[in-house]
């Protein structure tokens, strides 16, 4: 199996409670991919970078197994760079800068080589970019999982609807959901989100976990309780790519598998959190991410006499 993914490889600078960094890698693909990684070693990647992105960053992707012939390389362009600060909830944060630079003439090119990608993750980009990415396809993929954010439903609502009715699962935070379903209930906003086209639907609640929707069906994963998070950025193209990637090494998109995907997510971006950037994930085995899932097992495992 193959997964293609598509989104940003930028510079992100953040100041959080517990430090301050000025600038490290970041961007929603170079999250999800190092996450999914650790799973499937045949992924596709989508992205656009200025000649200042490292090289050493492209290697070590590379190195795990990732094609960089969708990475367009502007040289004489900086990337994207995005500076925030978060509050001491650690859920709120303000932007601070935003300089789309490179990704401002994203029109992603899909090579041929590609086209054999089973399975699909659209990261948070304008909905215009992620319907041409889907219409380059030649194939039906067995899976597309789209990511979106409140700015998208403000300024280009009728093209993120289009783009609904093109894809499998829709994930989205608990706010985003309740905006773009026009219910305050999270229940109700799914199975509106539903109606517009993805059968599936994952609602990320941060620390209080995350809820998948299929039908009338609804699983609900815990969030692990950490005694340090440094940095939040990343962590849900973290669980994204980790979810996506578990799917892709077992070739099963059955409810039930999903329900294991969601715990898989969960774990790797409770890493994720753990360090600045994506650092973290940089450096995890595979009994790291085993122990972790444990964790979440004994977490939400309970017997009633």
């Amino acid at each position: 199996m193959s997964l293609l993914i598509v989104g940003t490889m930028a510079f992100d600078a953040l100041e959080t409670p517990f430090g301050k960094v000025d600038r490290i890698i970041g961007g929603s693909a170079t999250y999800a991919a190092w996450a999914a990684s650790n799973f499937i070693s045949s992924i596709n990647q989508v992205s656009i970078v200025g000649g200042d992105f490292p090289a050493e960053e492209m290697s070590l992707l590379k190195n795990r197994g990732l094609a960089m012939d969708g990475v367009e390389i502007v040289k004489d362009g900086k990337s994207f760079f995005w500076s925030g600060r978060y509050h001491l909830d650690m859920n709120t944060r303000d932007t601070l800068v935003t300089d789309l630079n490179v990704l401002a003439q994203f029109d992603p090119k899909i090579p041929d080589s590609y086209q054999d990608s089973d399975f699909v993750m659209l990261g948070n980009l304008a909905p215009a970019v992620q319907i041409s990415v889907l219409q380059q396809l030649k194939k039906r993929p067995k899976l597309v999982i789209l990511d979106t954010m409140n700015f998208w439903m403000d300024v280009a609502l009728d093209d993120l609807k289009n783009v609904l009715g093109m894809v499998d699962l829709l994930m989205v935070n608990d706010s985003e959901a309740r905006q773009l379903g026009g219910e305050h209930s999270i229940v109700k906003a799914a199975r509106k989100i539903q109606a517009m086209g993805p059968r599936y639907v994952i609602i990320k609640k941060g620390e209080h976990g995350a809820l998948l929707f299929y039908e009338d069906k609804i699983f609900s994963a815990p969030a692990l309780p950490l005694e340090d998070v440094f940095d939040p950025t990343g962590a849900g193209d973290t669980f994204a790519g980790g979810f996506i990637g578990y799917l892709a090494r077992i070739n099963d998109t059955s409810f039930e598998s999903m329900k294991a995907a969601v715990i898989i997510g969960s774990a790797m971006a409770s890493y994720c959190v753990e360090k600045f950037g994506p650092d973290r994930l940089k450096e995890l085995t595979g009994a790291d991410i085993d122990s972790r899932v444990n964790e979440f097992v004994t977490l939400s495992n309970f017997e009633i006499r």
